[in-house]
């Protein structure tokens, strides 16, 4: 039997196909352009053959969304394939923490709550999405606070997108910080540059805090920046989807 959850953000979809804490299978689905539930059915389906997926076996379905125009038509089309009534998680389940915005993201919730659940002391989750946000939570589930920034893709979308003469450029990380051509320049400042805002923010954090703090990184770029810096403790890829498995779980215990 699993349980398959599901994150809908700004420029992905995540699914993830548990089998107990274990996310035994995941890929991501692009939310960008708007995909109509026929589209959706359609696509899932077909992802499904490639991975091997025995739909059968999917008993559960848990969704967390921060993009409510896609809500439902996600959550339509897996009814229609599965046969199965999602559930839709968010922040107004009640868990232990406390301090939460009455606007705080579902994801930044289920950051913060599978932080709190598994991590010891005062936690940073800075997760690199659409935006870059880093969230504060501390040993007894206060969430301290959010910060939010423009994410590394977002920036450089601006940037070319605002620009006569510079164009897309691979996600590579530069061997020089000086770069030699135009390529080589926007890579050192779009990794370096973005680097040294997510270490300075980090800083800032522990400095106002007088605390040591455990840093967990995810989010679709943040493999990549994790490895170049000694402030990122770990990176899991899937934290987002386990705090959503973990906002599931106390909603079914306590209905």
């Amino acid at each position: 039997m699993m349980l398959l959850v599901v994150n809908i953000g700004n420029s992905n979809i995540r699914f993830g196909f548990f089998e107990g804490e274990e996310c035994v299978n995941s890929w991501v689905m692009n939310t960008k352009p708007h995909k109509t539930e026929d589209e959706l059915f359609s696509q899932i389906k077909l992802t499904y053959q490639n991975y091997g997926i025995n739909i059968k076996e999917i008993k559960e379905i848990v969704v967390g969304s921060v993009v409510p125009h896609l809500t439902y038509p996600v959550r339509r089309s897996l009814h229609l394939l599965h046969g199965i009534k999602s559930i839709l998680v968010s922040r107004e389940i009640p868990t232990e923490l406390t301090g939460i915005s009455s606007r705080m993201g579902t994801d930044l919730y289920a950051n913060a709550y599978y932080a709190y659940k598994h991590y010891k002391g005062i936690k940073i989750i800075v997760d690199f999405g659409t935006a870059l946000t880093l969230t504060c939570v501390d040993t007894h589930g206060e969430i301290k606070g959010v910060i939010i920034a423009p994410g590394v893709i977002t920036s450089l979308n601006s940037l070319i997108g605002s620009t006569a003469q510079l164009s897309d450029i691979e996600m590579r990380v530069p061997k020089t910080v000086l770069g030699k051509n135009t390529e080589e320049c926007m890579q050192s400042g779009v990794f370096f540059g973005f680097l040294s805002m997510v270490e300075g923010l980090i800083d800032k954090i522990k400095e106002e805090l007088q605390e040591k703090v455990y840093v967990i990184a995810t989010g679709g770029t943040g493999h990549i920046f994790s490895e170049l810096t000694h402030k990122i403790d770990v990176y899991d890829r899937y934290h987002t989807i386990k705090g959503l498995r973990e906002l599931y779980l106390k909603y079914k215990k306590e209905n």
